[in-house]
């Protein structure tokens, strides 16, 4: 396994690293299973118990096999309780069920204690199993990184070599079938590439010469030949990977209390245990029924099925967004994405593609539509602003570089370039005013651009930027997931931002912008008692203090900046922001699966407590409410590792 994949430290829920409240160890491996010598002693332990359950033997020799039956299946269990005496952790579930079941020994219960460390042990198994599951399907997810690339030399030669050994700028083959070692850019072929591991998308993505190459994803139809972009530690699957286990050190709010809870409630419980069987022989006599009911007290006391279950919920959560492109940070980011309810996005990246476009020509009288194309072309063509280029893009006709004899960029207006037939104007409508040129107003909300000739205006041409595939929709999905306030917070002009927000449906849209006036309306937004959770989903490094202020940042995972994904607290690889309503929604389903765990767990082990109490129930109804209420309940958390959104 690469070094970059799960440790057992940080994605096992039950870490011995950091002992639960409760003390529970899950058994023997945590994950690992027994060892295969306790559970050769379990089965001969089994086989005695049988022989002396057939009542073969004389009184005597059945209690013999009894004892030595107890010995065999709870061995290790026993071990395990002396160590935790060493550690000071006396309220560990191995050390209550020992001290109870050799009470049980102790007043002649024999076949009850015996079965009960049996059933107890086999569930622990059970646990142990499911908890594994879990964080292997995690390690199976995000088996990303390949153990070998392809490193061409002088042209043709290609050496076998780990990615760690690829640096920037070396030139990499990448067959069909193979993973993409490292972050590249392609330099000859064309293929299809499968990248579900990274954004959760099934269907595959084309990349020819140009395209970039994201580390984790496999191609699948044709050789590609690339260019190294980043190191492997630099690389997309790396971080993912590192995002991925600094999120399973993350505890949400539940997560804490429970442990807090834990820490109280059990040696509560085990005082009251005490309690049970010494006070009420006291006053009523038959000591022997009192302790009874003590040591079944104590074998229900431990909160294991909360302590296991929650963080395994959590976990499964985190797992599951994974495999549906979205990286959540920790398990309290995915606690308050449940509990959003409001929204704010920018604009250009976020909901629209960043990329722009010529939307409309306007020709003044006299004027086609190419000549007016043409006019603001060669006024653009030494450019290299994002408009000026969607001008020369859509531009078809040939242009001579050498027709411009000067250029002057006017700031804040626009550009006059200087041509045999006299001076070309391109850019708003303070560049018309200003040299005194006659000009139509077009009033769209988009950036517009007059162009004129000397004092002849040729007309204007609206650039927008292309608003993304499935915004509108996925907008609508939000606010279908519960979130009830949605916000556009963008640096464009106020027109373009309520234009946009039309479009999309958004009711609230403020524009002119800087970083700063962003940073201060989610401030704003937050000193409301009425707002509630905030998110703010961005993909600029402008973003980046907005997405560290909100209680939930959001950032753009393919097309966002370093410095936003490293300040957000959630990041979509696919870009879509339609991925934040299915974050959300199984932000919603985890913490309902967990409460159902909390409410499920607390109320069936507060019954049986009171029923032990009362002495309306055995030692067997207590081990249901100890091992088998935490079966339930970490197979229950377990539905969020494979269910679907």
């Amino acid at each position: 396994m690469s070094e970059n994949h799960f440790h057992h430290n940080h994605a096992d829920p039950c870490d011995h690293a950091e002992p639960k409240a409760c003390g529970c160890q899950c058994g023997d491996g945590c994950g690992e299973g027994s060892s295969r010598l306790s559970w050769i002693m379990t089965g001969v332990g089994l086989l005695v118990f049988l022989a002396a359950s057939a009542g073969f033997l004389p009184n005597a020799g059945t209690i013999v096999l009894y004892v030595l039956a107890y010995v065999l299946i709870s061995f290790d269990i026993l071990r395990e309780s002396i160590e935790t005496i060493r550690r000071g952790e006396l309220f560990d579930e191995n050390f209550l069920m020992s001290i109870a079941t050799i009470g049980a020994l102790i007043i002649q219960e024999y076949p009850e204690a015996v079965a009960v460390m049996l059933f107890y042990k086999i569930g622990e198994y059970f646990q142990d199993k499911a908890v594994e599951r879990s964080r292997s399907s995690i390690e199976a997810l995000m088996d990303m990184n390949p153990d070998h690339a392809n490193l061409m030399e002088d042209g043709a030669d290609v050496r076998v070599v780990t990615p760690d050994q690829l640096r920037v700028g070396d030139t990499i083959l990448i067959k069909p079938g193979e993973k993409i070692p490292v972050d590249a850019v392609v330099l000859e072929g064309e293929s299809q590439l499968n990248t579900s591991a990274l954004t959760g998308e099934s269907l595959p993505r084309t990349v020819r010469a140009g395209d970039p190459l994201l580390s984790g994803s496999v191609n699948l139809s044709s050789r590609l030949v690339a260019n190294v972009t980043n190191t492997l530690e630099e690389s997309t699957s790396t971080r993912i990977l590192n995002l991925i286990e600094e999120a399973s050190e993350q505890k949400a709010p539940t997560e804490k209390f429970i442990t807090r809870f834990a820490r109280i409630y059990t040696p509560v419980v085990v005082c009251a245990a005490l309690l049970l069987a010494i006070v009420p022989p006291l006053i009523v006599g038959n000591f022997t029924r009192w302790f009874y009911r003590a040591i079944s007290f104590l074998v229900v006391s431990c909160p294991c099925a909360l302590v296991i279950s929650i963080p395994l919920g959590f976990f499964g959560g985190i797992g599951l967004a994974s495999r549906n492109g979205i990286l959540v940070k920790g398990s309290n980011y995915l606690e308050l994405l449940a509990q959003l309810d409001v929204v704010a996005f920018d604009k250009t990246g976020t909901l629209t593609k960043g990329n722009f476009v010529v939307e409309q020509l306007l020709p003044a009288q006299g004027i086609t539509e190419e000549q007016l194309l043409r006019t603001a072309a060669y006024a653009e063509i030494n450019s290299t602003h994002p408009i000026a280029r969607s001008i020369l893009e859509a531009n078809r006709a040939p242009l001579t570089a050498s027709y411009i004899q000067s250029v002057e960029e006017r700031s804040g207006q626009g550009i006059a370039a200087v041509t045999e037939d006299g001076v070309l104007y391109a850019g708003n409508a303070l560049l018309m005013k200003e040299n005194g040129i006659p000009y139509i107003v077009n009033p769209s909300p988009y950036t517009v651009v007059y162009v004129a000739v000397g004092k002849t205006f040729y007309g204007s041409i609206t650039i927008a930027d292309q608003i993304k595939e499935g915004a509108k929709e996925g907008l609508a999905a939000i606010e279908q997931a519960g979130v009830s306030r949605l916000i556009l917070l963008t640096g464009d002009r106020q027109e373009c931002a309520e234009g946009v927000a039309r479009t999309l449906s958004i009711p609230e849209a403020y524009g002119n912008l800087l970083p700063q006036d962003k940073l201060a309306h989610i401030e704003r937004l937050s000193a409301q008692p009425s707002a509630g959770k905030i998110a703010f989903v961005g993909d600029g490094i402008n973003d980046a203090p907005v997405l560290a202020r909100a209680d939930v940042g959001i950032a753009m995972g393919g097309i966002g900046s370093d410095a936003a994904i490293e300040a957000a607290d959630v990041v979509l690889m696919t870009d879509e922001p339609g991925k934040l309503a299915t974050a959300i929604r199984i932000a919603r389903r985890t913490r309902k699966i967990i409460m159902e765990n909390i409410l499920f767990s607390l109320g069936v082990k507060l019954l049986v407590l009171l029923l032990v109490a009362l002495g309306l129930a055995n030692m067997w109804m207590a081990v249901f409410a100890d091992v088998g209420v935490a079966l339930l309940a970490v197979l229950n958390a377990l539905r969020l590792g494979i269910s679907h959104i």
